[in-house]
C-alpha cells in the first residue's frame, strides 16, 4: 500500500507543534524584550558575570567571547569557550545577567561530569546522522513500495532526534537552577532583580518544551502513518 505524503488528519498533530513552538519562542522575544531595559543595581554585564561566576566556580580554562547575533548565547564544551551574543555581552540588564549566569551553568555542569549532559553530548554524532537521514530515507521508502524497511529505519533515526531533545531538558532547567543560585549565592543580583531574571529563564525553558513537544508530535504523526504500514500491505 502507498501512502502519499501530502495533506491529512494527522498533518493537525504537525500543527499543534508549531503553534507551541511559535508560542514559546514569541513568549521568549517579548520577555527577554522586557527585562531587557531592566538595569541591574551592581551594573555588571553579561560578560563580568560570566568572568566572575567561572573563577567562584575554580573554572579557570573557560573564555567568554561575543559572539554575533541574538540569543546566540551557548557553552562549547568541547572548545572550552562561553559564548555570548551582541545582546548580552555587554548588557548591564536582569535578563543579559541571567542568560550569562545559565551558559556558566552548563559550563559548571562540564566540570562537575552532570551526567545528562554527558548523555546529551554522547548522542550528538548519531542525530547529528539521524537528522541528515532520516527523512530522505522515508522519503525513499515511501516511493519505493518495497523499500518499507528505509522507512522503519528513518523513522528510528527519527526517534533519535526525540531522545535528544527530551534529555536536553533536564540540562537546561539544571542550568537554569544553578544560574539563579549562583547570583543570589554571589549577590550580583537582589532578590526583586532574580525574580525578573527566573522570568526569562523560564521562557527560554519553554522554548525547549516546546521543540521536545513538536518532535514527539511529528514522531506520532510518523507512527500513525506508516507504523503498521508492512502489516498492512
Amino acid at each position: 500500500m502507498f501512502y502519499p505524503f501530502y495533506f491529512d488528519s494527522t498533518y493537525i498533530l504537525i500543527i499543534i507543534g508549531m503553534v507551541l513552538s511559535l508560542m514559546a519562542s514569541a513568549k521568549l522575544k517579548s520577555t527577554y524584550a522586557k527585562y531587557s531595559k531592566v538595569r541591574s543595581y551592581t551594573g555588571l554585564t553579561g560578560a563580568q558575570v560570566a568572568e566572575r561566576l567561572l573563577r567562584a566556580e575554580g573554572i579557570y580554562d573557560v573564555h567568554v567571547e561575543r559572539v554575533a547575533g541574538n540569543l546566540t548565547d551557548h557553552y562549547s564544551p568541547h572548545e572550552k569557550v562561553l559564548r555570548l551574543s551582541d545582546s548580552v555581552y555587554n548588557s548591564t540588564s536582569v535578563a543579559a545577567i541571567g542568560v550569562a549566569a545559565h551558559e556558566c551553568g552548563h559550563a559548571v555542569q562540564h566540570k562537575e561530569h552532570y551526567i545528562p549532559l554527558k548523555i546529551r553530548g554522547s548522542l550528538v554524532p548519531a542525530v547529528n546522522i539521524g537528522a541528515q537521514l532520516s527523512w530522505p530515507l522515508i522519503f525513499i521508502g515511501i516511493i519505493f513500495s518495497s523499500a518499507d524497511f528505509l522507512v522503519q529505519f528513518g523513522i528510528i533515526l527519527f526517534s533519535l532526534t526525540v531522545v535528544f531533545q527530551l534529555i536536553t531538558l533536564p540540562v537546561e532547567f539544571n542550568a537554569s537552577s544553578r544560574a539563579l543560585a549562583a547570583l543570589k549565592r554571589h549577590n550580583i543580583l537582589y532578590e526583586e532583580e532574580a525574580k525578573s531574571t527566573q522570568k526569562v529563564l523560564k521562557a527560554a525553558a519553554l522554548t525547549y518544551v516546546a521543540a521536545a513537544a513538536a518532535s514527539i508530535l511529528q514522531l506520532l504523526r510518523l507512527l500513525l502513518l506508516f507504523g503498521g504500514r508492512r502489516n498492512d500491505d
